[in-house]
């Protein structure tokens, strides 16, 4: 994760201090207050038909391989309803049922994904700019078909492995 160097509230430089629970923090002596590591929150979503043997893959920026739906929490929302609301923006799809799978931190974008199942009960998407291409899969061809050595196959992966989780180093 990126080391904070400055208070995000003053701008003095930070140095580290010995917190009696949780070891070296960065610590701000003008605001005299411990600054806690800041990182982005995002969902990513295996979004799956109702009997879960069909999962939706997406292409997107001009990239020829296969992901998971994804985005970003907004302020004041919480994770679950990020994540049926990124599979209505980015698909047209209403949600029957979402389930938290699995986190991970992803250091390249300095962000915590949270990853879910999200249940819809049609199976024709009506996707928006965000999306290049989608298909339906089968579980073992999205498998098949889902960026190799990417995050998003760790949660596949894990997920359909019954909550096998082996993440690649990022």
């Amino acid at each position: 994760m990126p080391e904070m160097n400055y208070c995000m509230q003053c701008g003095t430089r930070l140095h580290l201090r010995h917190h009696y629970t949780e070891g070296e923090i960065p610590y701000c002596d003008t605001c005299g207050e411990f600054r806690y590591p800041v990182f982005n929150t995002a969902v990513s979503m295996l979004v799956m038909n109702e009997a879960k043997d069909r999962i939706i893959l997406i292409q997107q920026y001009g990239k020829p391989t296969y992901v998971l739906v994804a985005g970003y929490v907004n302020k004041g929302e919480d994770a679950e309803q990020a994540a049926v609301r990124e599979v209505f923006e980015e698909l047209g799809l209403e949600a029957t049922s979402v389930s938290f799978n699995h986190s991970r931190y992803y250091p390249r974008s300095n962000t915590l994904m949270l990853n879910f199942t999200v249940t819809v009960p049609e199976e024709n998407a009506h996707p928006n700019w965000e999306i290049d291409n989608w298909r339906w899969f089968t579980t073992e061809e999205a498998r098949q078909n889902i960026r190799p050595g990417s995050l998003a196959e760790a949660f596949l992966d894990g997920y359909l492995d019954g909550g096998e989780y082996h993440f690649p180093d990022l």
